[in-house]
């Protein structure tokens, strides 16, 4: 691909933005402004925590079953968003997968269950587990779990190159963090309303027929990823075998909703030319 559509980014209104797309096997198709700078990751933090979650269950540390966070809860329901926590306090509002509550307290839960299953503080834990190995060396964790991390586009394409073609972890654990997790559930997506169903896998969100959403219209049901309250996303699309990492340091508002779905059809259209 040109790097066109990824140059398309300098039209966005924010001070500063950054965005690349690689393929599985690492293959960068290419990339556009301060790719090595660090950003404020807010919410795209979570996919690098749930990653850790992975390993440590590979790692025998944890199962995905077992219980943790309000009584009745799991691992799993934690990674989902179903465990039934308020979004950024430590207060039940619902029984464990009834509704998909999304909740930065339930990964400020999931990161305290591993630090103590491993005896690791949780951002040792994932450098160790995750950043090292992949050579993410501008990426850390200062804070919290679920929205304290820092990156750089670079670092990022390492790590989707990875999901897309796991090294550090079984494939098949992998592919259940991709699969919808309690099928069926409702709730509301951060900024863009209710969704019914509003399917998530284990730290991952799922696209499926989301509308409306912040990846394109032609990205494929199969989509998965994050996106953060700092500006910044990252989407995996299966079915056109690439990810796409974009960071900005304007905060995540109309803009945003306004910028990114065609955005992201350029770039899908841009592959298939």
């Amino acid at each position: 691909m040109s790097a066109q559509s990824l140059a398309s980014i300098e039209n966005w209104p924010v001070p500063t933005a950054a965005a690349g797309v690689v393929r599985a096997d690492g293959t960068v198709l290419g990339s556009h402004g301060p790719v090595g700078r660090r950003f404020p990751l807010a919410s795209v933090t979570k996919p690098l925590a749930a990653y850790a979650a992975l390993v440590a269950y590979e790692e025998g540390a944890i199962e995905f079953d077992e219980p943790a966070g309000p009584a009745g809860s799991t691992v799993r329901h934690l990674l989902s968003h179903t465990s039934g926590l308020a979004f950024d306090e430590h207060r039940v509002m619902s029984a464990p997968g009834e509704r998909r509550l999304y909740s930065n307290a339930g990964f400020e839960v999931l990161g305290e269950h591993i630090a103590k299953a491993t005896d690791i503080p949780f951002a040792e834990y994932l450098r160790q587990a995750v950043l090292e190995p992949l050579g993410m060396t501008d990426t850390g964790l200062d804070g919290s779990p679920a929205k304290d991390g820092v990156s750089t586009v670079t670092d990022l394409l390492r790590f989707a190159a990875e999901v897309q073609a796991p090294r550090l972890l079984d494939p098949r654990t992998v592919a259940e963090a991709m699969t919808v997790q309690y099928p069926g559930t409702k709730g509301v997506l951060p900024g863009y309303g209710h969704q019914n169903p509003n399917d998530w896998g284990l730290g991952f969100e799922i696209r499926d027929g989301k509308s409306p959403h912040w990846t394109g219209a032609s990205s494929s049901p199969r989509t998965f990823g994050h996106f953060g309250q700092s500006g910044t996303f990252l989407w995996i699309d299966p079915d056109a075998g690439i990810a796409c990492a974009a960071l900005t340091d304007r905060p995540f508002g109309p803009w945003s909703v306004e910028a990114w779905p065609p955005f992201t059809d350029a770039v899908l259209a841009e592959l298939t030319r």
